[in-house]
């Protein structure tokens, strides 16, 4: 018998989970270092995005205030864009960076960007099945029965595909941001190297995301085949 989180297979998941601790902490130094560094055109995060958003016609996307640290996000649902005490209200090239990168999900929303739209789709099935998927798989490694197992290994694989979907969306929202910073004046030209560096230490966290849900996957096939000896 054999358990899902306390077993040699967890081998698989060290690669992934050393890059995971690697990417948060270079996401944290990285906004640190220039979240104390204020920007020359002195924009807060707020009125950068505002002003992103209103070049782009989105007039009737609102911004708004929220609690915590790195918490910013676009809700497409309700058109808001959400953003944390710091960005909101500094004028540091971090805030302006991560201000522009939320941005750029309201411009994917807006233009139909078809890998935002398929991860929107597939978000209520795919929590809804990871959640799942752990009660068959410990089923079946209780009652070694392979065929609860493979149920659960298919509806993991759920999260598996949203978290590769996920990484187009948060490059191509970053790679949008950087042209707008710039286009709209919110940065300098000698600046945006600087921006550029907050949004890919950001991005780093998404891809150690995906490599641990892959190596997840890899280690869940690993115990569906000890199950069967």
């Amino acid at each position: 018998m054999y358990y899902p989180y306390f077993d040699s297979t967890m081998i698989v998941l060290i690669p992934a989970i050393i890059l995971a601790m690697y990417a948060q902490s270079k996401v944290k130094s990285t906004y640190e270092k220039y979240v104390r560094i204020a920007s020359q055109k002195g924009y807060t995060g707020a009125e950068a995005a505002r002003a992103i958003l209103d070049r782009n016609g989105l007039t009737d996307v609102r911004i708004e205030h929220i609690r915590g640290t790195l918490s910013d996000h676009y809700d497409p649902r309700t058109r808001v864009l959400r953003l944390s005490d710091m960005v909101y209200r500094g004028n540091s090239i971090s805030s302006s960076a991560i201000a522009a990168h939320e941005v750029g999900h309201a411009i994917q929303h807006a233009r139909d960007y078809a890998p935002l739209r398929f991860r929107n789709a597939i978000v209520p099935v795919v929590n809804f099945a990871s959640n799942l998927s752990w009660l068959f798989i410990l089923a079946g490694l209780f009652l070694s029965f392979t065929g609860l197992i493979d149920i659960g290994i298919i509806l993991f694989t759920g999260s598996v595909v949203f978290q590769i979907v996920t990484l187009p969306v948060e490059f191509n929202a970053s790679s949008r941001a950087l042209d707008e910073l710039e286009s709209v004046g919110v940065l300098t030209r000698e600046e945006i190297p600087h921006s550029k560096k907050v949004l890919d230490a950001a991005a780093l966290t998404y891809v150690a995301a995906t490599a641990t849900a892959v190596a997840q996957l890899v280690r869940l096939l690993l115990l569906r085949e000890r199950s069967r000896d």
